[in-house]
């Protein structure tokens, strides 16, 4: 029996499915969705807070700002409630209706940015908004998921390790790449503690992470418009990049097995089917699932949303992984643009970030 008096105290850490029936393909799920935040991100979020509180940044009368797709939201409204502390969330319209909801119902203020940054897109309006409202009152503590080590640190000291106990046979580690916090935190603990495992990074294709040219992505969660502070290509083995169409009809698969999971997990699912479709050597591989379905059904669950998108092709069948043009790319260095860097302060006006 398990006890508590604050909602981020509990966490399963410990939950994986075994994917083979549904995918004809050894894979093994972590799912991260199983706490009162409902996703990977109450990870990073305690990290960031509670160090922020160490060093004095954040106290009482502090108002804590974010800019977030959603889930790194979610679990700050949810700790900013529990310890008392104002939010305000910057988020744009890709952020699903259901995750705004429950932001506001924790009491946070959810701020809509509209406009795209002519240079940085929505990303960037979001983050210009974040620092307009820093410059304005000394009271906002702006946490930087985008460049705060807190972000990858605590995946490296919750779940990498998490995984790592449970499969000690692991031999390749899927993880979505977004802000790539979860991701470098992984890649670190790994080439620390089993550099044998291979790190194969996932990313939506129109993200800008990776190199390729900018596009329209609807699904929050994974992709950047800036390439993030976080990212390390050189801890990376493989990149494989995948189109939204195929995010939805992998969540539809899955959905249709019974596992209702997020945007993020279609993703990354995807991007291990198609991976392990061209290394057919059978090998012990792991995928992070960062979200569960729930927050989805205005959206990836939602037939009209879906064939107003993507068309009746989204819905017909299950997911082709092994689609002409979506194998998988290895790393061999930096092959992105310059972009402007997401940087900030707390306050803006400090030249440090809350965890350094």
């Amino acid at each position: 029996m398990s006890i508590i008096k604050d909602p981020h105290l509990f966490n399963e850490q410990s939950l994986f499915i075994d994917l083979e029936d549904v995918l004809s393909r050894r894979l093994y799920l972590k799912i991260e969705g199983f706490n009162f935040a409902g996703s990977i991100k109450l990870k990073p979020a305690v990290e960031m807070v509670e160090r922020a509180e160490r060093e004095g940044l954040v106290g009482p009368g502090s108002v804590l700002v974010e800019s977030s797709s959603g889930n790194l939201g979610v679990a700050l409204s949810m700790i900013a409630a529990s310890k008392g502390y104002c939010f305000v969330c910057v988020i744009d319209p890709r952020c699903n209706p259901a995750t705004r909801q429950l932001m506001e119902s924790l009491g946070a203020q959810v701020d809509l940015v509209t406009e795209p940054d002519p240079v940085d897109g929505l990303l960037g309006a979001r983050l210009n908004h974040v620092r307009d409202l820093c410059e304005s009152d000394e009271r906002y503590v702006w946490l930087n998921q985008y460049s705060n080590p807190g972000n990858w640190g605590a995946h490296y000291r919750w779940t990498a390790p998490e995984i790592a106990a449970q499969f000690p046979e692991l031999e390749v580690l899927f993880v979505g790449a977004g802000t790539t916090g979860t991701l470098m935190g992984c890649a670190r603990y790994f080439r620390e503690h089993r550099p044998d495992v291979r790190i194969v990074a996932v990313d939506a294709v129109g993200s800008v992470t990776f190199g390729g040219p900018p596009a329209t992505r609807l699904i929050p969660g994974l992709g950047m418009s800036v390439r993030p502070p976080h990212l390390d290509e050189s801890l990376l083995d493989d990149v494989v990049l995948v189109e939204e169409l195929d995010t939805v009809r992998t969540c539809h698969r899955l959905a249709g097995r019974g596992f209702l999971l997020g945007g993020s997990t279609g993703t990354v699912v995807h991007g291990a089917m198609t991976w392990l479709a061209d290394h057919p050597r059978d090998v012990t591989a792991v995928a992070i699932s960062p979200d569960l379905g729930r927050p989805y059904m205005d959206t990836i669950y939602q037939p009209d949303w879906v064939l107003d998108h993507f068309g009746a092709e989204a819905l017909a069948g299950v997911d082709s992984t092994a689609a002409p043009g979506r194998r998988s790319a290895p790393v061999s260095g930096p092959r992105y643009p310059a972009a402007a860097p997401v940087t900030g302060s707390v306050p803006v006006s400090s030249p440090r970030s809350p965890a350094q």
